[in-house]
């Protein structure tokens, strides 16, 4: 982070009125950002920030406050229910909550001191928190980052300021980025992998990072998007660079084949946070999206490896960049080095000379990563959200209608699951126990569809482990055609 507010301060000297943030009020300045930093900057005195804000000019401003007043930033994750939330002030017991939603977040029984700030066209609410019971950080700390919740207890990634600085200069270089350039963000700031691509990486370059709120580009939740006003947000801005998920890289190829017209001035399109099948980047190519594939992960600072101009091979994430190392493990486990996070909140280990990622894959001759799967059960949906099948299965057969569950979403826009029901448990029964379950988890974690297994399962017939657990990889494969008949029924492509 000093690397990125050294070069921040330097365009404000020397290009002062070059265009640093834009969103859909307004622009602001490498001039006018310095000097909002400095104000905000006064009205913060705090070691730990959580930031609750959606994106926009004033996410950018306070971030870059929190950085330039050496405190430790929290993004508090868009998508996060509000015991997740919950959970997050606890564990990482800010001393500051800065939010655009003093509705959601905070009990009043926590508050010290409130105060509201304006930055450009936005009221921001500051609140002074009660001391809760603090675990220290690892060394240079500046950013704890949240995952997407495998489990129902996220965790905290403790983000190093060095490491931060490192990973954004290496995909500075990796995109070609430059001063000519606006970077558009369509995915949460809050998200890791936005904030250093979509943020720090256009200010290292002098560039321009576009910010919009994300319902003005089409997002309700963090899953539906209104495919119009998705492409229309493209067509405002008139990016040449932005990052996808594969979901919304599938709804651009959608938009395209249905005769959306694309805005001509893409010259760099990163897709990442799930597997994206080569097929797809494929289609996209046909339209002419310059899209390249790249992978990484919050344990090594965001971004590993990517495909890239004069340097990309189909079916592959591309090669590690600098900061990076990698190697295959005898079992095929991904382990990677370089730029790693400092540690876990609340856990006392070293900071890690290499990551075991959990991920399995396999390197080319020519050093180029290819990702086959997970080690484990977790799976990550098309937007790029991790889940659990056994947390959301468990909840699932808590309720009274539903026997046992097995839930799938691997790379898809929701999640399904096979049901086996209580004895004489109606459809309707089933679907008001789906709609009781849903409404106790973050919507990335929901089931939006289901479909009844023909017998139920056991080890012996093999759709259950020894120890009762679901054997999902065969029970995906007996109900493949009702699985898939679930997403059928999902009309995702778009019309004219």
């Amino acid at each position: 982070m000093r690397s990125i507010l050294k070069r921040l301060g330097h365009h404000a000297l020397t290009r002062p009125q070059a265009v640093a943030l834009e969103d859909a009020a307004g622009s602001m300045t490498y001039r006018e950002l310095a000097r909002a930093i400095a104000e905000v900057g006064r009205r913060i005195a705090a070691e730990r920030v959580a930031v609750m804000m959606d994106n926009g000019m004033s996410w950018a401003v306070v971030d870059l406050t929190i950085a330039a007043s050496g405190a430790v930033s929290i993004p508090v994750p868009a998508f996060f229910s509000d015991e997740q939330i919950e959970h997050l002030l606890n564990d990482a017991a800010p001393d500051l909550l800065i939010t655009d939603r003093p509705e959601r977040g905070v009990g009043l029984s926590r508050v010290l001191h409130h105060e509201t700030i304006a930055i450009g066209n936005d009221d921001i609410h500051l609140y002074t928190l009660q001391p809760g019971s603090r675990r220290t950080l690892p060394s240079d700390t500046g950013k704890i980052t949240y995952t997407s919740g495998t489990t129902q207890q996220p965790k905290g990634v403790c983000i190093t300021r060095a490491a931060i600085d490192e990973v954004a200069d290496a995909l500075a270089d990796a995109v070609a980025a430059s001063v000519d350039d606006r970077s558009l963000t369509v995915l949460p700031l809050s998200t890791l992998l936005a904030n250093i691509g979509g943020l720090y990486v256009p200010i290292i370059r002098g560039a321009t990072a576009m910010l919009p709120a994300l319902a003005q580009c089409g997002f309700t939740g963090s899953s539906a998007v209104d495919p119009m006003t998705f492409i229309g947000a493209f067509h405002r801005f008139s990016p040449s660079a932005t990052i996808l998920v594969p979901q919304l890289l599938k709804l651009v190829v959608e938009c395209a084949q249905a005769g959306a017209p694309l805005p001509s001035t893409l010259r760099f399109v990163a897709v990442g946070g799930a597997p994206c099948s080569a097929p797809l980047i494929g289609r996209a190519r046909s339209f002419g999206i310059p899209v390249y594939e790249g992978y990484g992960l919050s344990e090594a600072t965001s971004v590993v490896s990517m495909n890239r101009p004069g340097c990309e091979r189909a079916g592959s994430v591309g090669m590690p960049l600098p900061h990076a190392r990698v190697r295959i493990a005898d079992d095929g486990e991904i382990i990677v080095s370089g730029a790693l996070f400092g540690g876990y909140l609340g856990l006392y280990d070293p900071q890690p000379e290499a990551w075991h990622t959990g991920d399995t894959g396999w390197l080319d001759a020519d050093g180029f990563l290819y990702v086959t799967g997970r080690k484990k059960t977790a799976f990550a949906t098309a937007f790029g959200r991790n889940v659990s099948p056994e947390w959301v299965e468990s909840e699932l057969v808590a309720t009274r209608a539903i026997q046992q569950a097995a839930v799938f979403g691997e790379g898809r826009p929701f999640n399904v699951a096979v049901v086996v029901p209580m004895p004489g448990a109606s459809p309707d029964q089933i679907d008001a126990a789906i709609d009781a379950t849903n409404a106790r988890l973050p919507d990335y974690a929901r089931v939006h569809a289901w479909c009844p297994a023909d017998m139920p399962f056991g080890a012996a017939n093999g759709l259950a482990r020894p120890g009762g657990t679901p054997n999902r990889a065969a029970i995906a494969a007996r109900h493949a055609a009702a699985i898939e008949s679930l997403y059928e029924r999902e009309d995702l492509h778009v019309h004219p």
